[in-house]
């Protein structure tokens, strides 16, 4: 295969991933999936190990590259079939996110898999929005083992129902759910009509290879130009919401050649609170940061990230044991790990890498408390979102103000949705105010954001926020961004908080900004 058949070949798998993912989008019916696009698709091969994928979340994508090999050998699959799962040690990431995998057959040979992954707000939590403050992973939500739910393209009721029945609004369950089946039918059928036109399996299995060996080419190209050397970096969690502070998150990063260890076992121990995060996360926020720096054009495969090991205690908060609560290290413990990462190449590379970003997703989960509509009958909504903030500014200017970073990749769910599919307002929705004037010769972090939520009933009201009391690093002795800011009407709310807000109350949450960066002494 020439350089322009393979890359007409990875451009056609990328387009599958991106139909598959414009399909769940249309066909979601809850606002997270459809207009914030918590999701993402990819295609992996027979072994399960990754081939393509859409640019959609980090650290979805990154956690199934790391092990949708293991899920798959769970299975004796046959053509028809499609496999749930949302068990963190078992493959997932928190509770909310359930992948659906499916097989591609071609004449009664399996192939190869599609999948994606979508954040339900409802996963039948104790408290709305399936973000609760926990201890237990029990407490997040029902824990779906992998677990066959459609058989001969039907769905398996006796399989999905004892789920659905545990939701707080079930038929929104369902409608989700069967967006993500439709996804991967039609990811199955675009990747049969490309094996097809390629002439045969054995055709489609050298083009895989082909394309993964390229991967590992432009991986290795992009590793090689950071100097050899032993970085470490250590930064820190503000709190687990249980009443531990400054949880540390400690890197020994060495690089030899084109090889990188990743060793992370100068880390906390496990913790109560629910910042432990599965390694499979902590897999793909090393792999997002060293993607940041590969050539533009690496494919998204398994040989693009198969130089890079991983170091990661069991027993730290960072691989913890299964049981442990995770709901918020898929989202804030995955940040701070791209802060690490970075922080421990900036070291090699102090011209190329920025100063740290906002460092938190700003989890926002909200739902209803017992409300009633005109006729008395009881209206069940859970709403989740994160909210983007500043940008670290790096060598070749500020950082952007307003925008969702690193292990996130969702959008902003427009004003107009929220108040229409809720019994909320949007009273306020701007940058925050962050002036120049004593920047001097340094380049100054983005802004972050103030969005603030007027209740139109009583609301149960859960947050998960870092970077509130531990602000976002500056380089080369540039100034650190200002930390982000939780208030219920005039009252400053703890970063991780769960509360009833009254009907008539206004939640404000500003976002941290980014770091400063200036141009280090010497070069």
């Amino acid at each position: 295969m020439n350089s322009i058949e393979l890359t007409l070949f990875h451009q056609r798998l990328d387009a599958i991933c991106d139909e598959m993912g414009l399909t769940l989008q249309r066909a979601a019916f809850s606002p997270n999936i459809k207009d914030r696009l918590d999701y993402s698709c990819a295609i992996f091969d027979r072994y399960g190990s990754l081939r393509a994928q859409a640019a959609h979340i980090p650290v979805h994508l990154g956690s199934m590259a790391y092990a949708m090999a293991d899920l798959v050998k769970r299975f004796d699959w046959q053509e028809g079939d499609m496999v749930w799962v949302n068990d963190p040690f078992l493959g997932g990431t928190h509770l909310p996110d359930i992948t659906v995998i499916a097989p591609v057959f071609i004449d009664d040979t399996l192939c190869g898999f599609v999948a994606n992954r979508a954040h339900h707000a409802d996963i039948g939590a104790e408290s709305a929005g399936s973000m609760p403050i926990a201890s237990r992973l029990l407490q997040e939500g029902v824990v779906i083992a992998p677990t066959r739910f459609m058989k001969n393209a039907a769905p398996e009721e006796d399989v999905i129902a004892p789920v659905l029945k545990q939701l707080r609004n079930p038929d929104h369950g369902r409608a989700d759910l069967i967006a993500q089946a439709s996804a991967n039918v039609v990811g199955c059928k675009r990747l049969t009509v490309l094996v097809k036109q390629l002439g045969s399996l054995e055709k489609y299995y050298s083009a895989l290879e082909a394309l993964n060996d390229y991967g590992r080419r432009m991986a290795r190209s992009g590793i090689g130009a950071i100097p050899n050397g032993d970085y470490q970096f250590t930064d820190v969690m503000d709190d687990d919401g249980q009443g531990n502070r400054d949880i540390a998150v400690s890197l020994q990063l060495k690089i030899d050649d084109d090889e990188v260890i990743a060793d992370f076992s100068g880390s906390a121990l496990q913790v109560a609170g629910n910042i432990n995060c599965p390694v499979s996360v902590v897999a793909a926020a090393v792999y997002y940061a060293f993607r940041c720096l590969m050539p533009a054009n690496t494919p998204a495969c398994a040989g693009s990230f198969s130089s890079i090991s991983l170091v990661v205690p069991y027993g730290s908060f960072l691989n913890p044991e299964p049981g442990a609560a995770v709901a918020a290290g898929n989202v804030e413990t995955s940040m701070r790990l791209v802060d690490v990462v970075m922080g421990a190449l900036a070291q090699a590379l102090p011209d190329k890498l920025p100063a740290a970003s906002q460092g938190t997703m700003n989890n926002v989960a909200l739902g209803s408390v017992g409300g009633v509509d005109s006729n008395k009958a009881a209206v069940a909504w859970d709403y989740y979102e994160t909210l983007a903030g500043g940008a670290g500014a790096g060598p070749n200017g500020d950082g952007a103000s307003g925008i969702q970073l690193h292990m996130t990749n969702t959008q902003n769910t427009p004003v107009e949705s929220v108040e229409m599919h809720y019994p909320l307002r949007i009273s306020r929705y701007q940058l925050v105010s962050q002036g120049r004037e004593e920047a001097g010769d340094e380049n100054v972090g983005g802004r972050g954001l103030i969005r603030e939520y007027e209740f139109l009933q009583d609301t149960q009201v859960t947050l998960l926020t870092e970077r509130r009391t531990t602000p976002p690093w500056g380089l080369h002795g540039a100034k650190a961004g200002k930390e982000g800011e939780n208030k219920l009407d005039d009252e400053l709310l703890p970063g991780k908080t769960s509360l009833i807000a009254k009907a008539g109350q206004r939640l404000s949450i500003q976002t941290p900004s980014g770091g400063n960066w200036r141009l280090p002494k010497g070069l």
